[in-house]
């Protein structure tokens, strides 16, 4: 029988009104979170402690890791109890232009259905569902960060020239335009996902995935920078893909363009990590100032 902790995570998710009852038992065999300063474990609050004196913190996920879903939730209630309404959830999962049906739904304006099917939810939504039901419950507000996609197919296409002809309401989707594009070892990182060699002048990435990648990232920074500039005293949970984040990368250096005083907490989460729980984080360290390992035993939400 798998972990009692994954099967109360299921039961609590999966149902016609997304269970208004979102406890999650966790057990601690379950995840090792270490700090990279220490190099000692550390505890879920601990994290949430650190935005005392930071704006954001980043929790680069494994989409698809169920352990990271339940520690995403706790961390928000622990934000919430440490906190109060200053708690925000920011998410790629969601874009810029379903914000108003999001605010609608968070302020009982509309039903479930009609924000499931409107909102363009991702195919794994029970993963996120438990923290947007929070949110409400809390009157907590979410941030909705991301690009639409169609846009991100624009720049990817057309570049900076195609995403110029977009109108003003569609820009509004968008970080302001021009966008800066990755660079240096972040862009090297992107390549070598492509299949690039660079220490083969005659490689080339089998797809060219900087203007896409870049046009989130820059997305996300400037949804969270306008969150921060409408209400500074924010204390902002965003979750994203890891690679947005891992080693400050991405939106990070997007975030700091916008306003460099801006405090982040980047917590990376691996979920295929030899040896757990008796990982050697040497080489994580690189990738956030927290590093979480969930227990590869433990079956994937998808």
């Amino acid at each position: 029988m798998k972990k009692l902790s994954f099967l109360l995570f299921t039961l609590l998710v999966i149902s016609s009104g997304f269970a208004q009852e979102t406890e999650v038992v966790i057990s601690k065999k379950d995840y090792a979170i270490f700090s990279s300063e220490t190099g000692k474990k550390a505890k879920p609050q601990d994290i949430v402690d650190e935005l005392k004196d930071a704006d954001v913190i980043f929790f680069g996920e494994e989409h698809n890791d169920s352990i990271g879903h339940q520690l995403q939730l706790m961390l928000f209630k622990l934000m919430f109890d440490s906190y109060g309404e200053k708690a925000v959830l920011s998410m790629e999962m969601f874009d810029r232009d379903v914000q108003y049906i999001m605010d609608e739904y968070l302020q009982g304006l509309i039903k479930q259905s009609y924000f499931l099917k409107d909102s363009r939810k991702w195919s794994n939504y029970k993963d996120y569902a438990p923290m947007v039901e929070f949110a409400k419950e809390k009157g907590l507000a979410v941030i909705c960060a991301n690009a639409p996609f169609r846009y991100v197919n624009v720049a990817t296409k057309h570049g900076l020239d195609g995403l110029m002809k977009l109108s003003e309401k569609a820009k509004e989707a968008l970080a302001p335009l021009p966008y800066t594009l990755a660079s240096g070892a972040y862009k090297a990182k992107l390549d070598a996902l492509m299949g690039h060699d660079p220490s083969n002048p005659d490689s080339k990435p089998s797809y060219d995935m900087i203007p896409g990648q870049s046009l989130w990232d820059a997305t996300m920074a400037y949804s969270i920078y306008q969150k921060l500039q409408a209400k500074p005293d924010s204390k902002i949970l965003h979750l994203v893909g890891r690679f947005h984040v891992d080693e400050h990368f991405g939106i990070v250096e997007r975030l700091k363009e916008f306003d460099p005083n801006i405090k982040v907490v980047v917590v990376s989460l691996d979920g295929s990590a030899e040896n757990f729980p008796k990982v050697d984080i040497t080489e994580y360290k690189k990738n956030g100032e927290y590093l979480i390992f969930s227990d590869p035993e433990v079956p994937k939400s998808y």
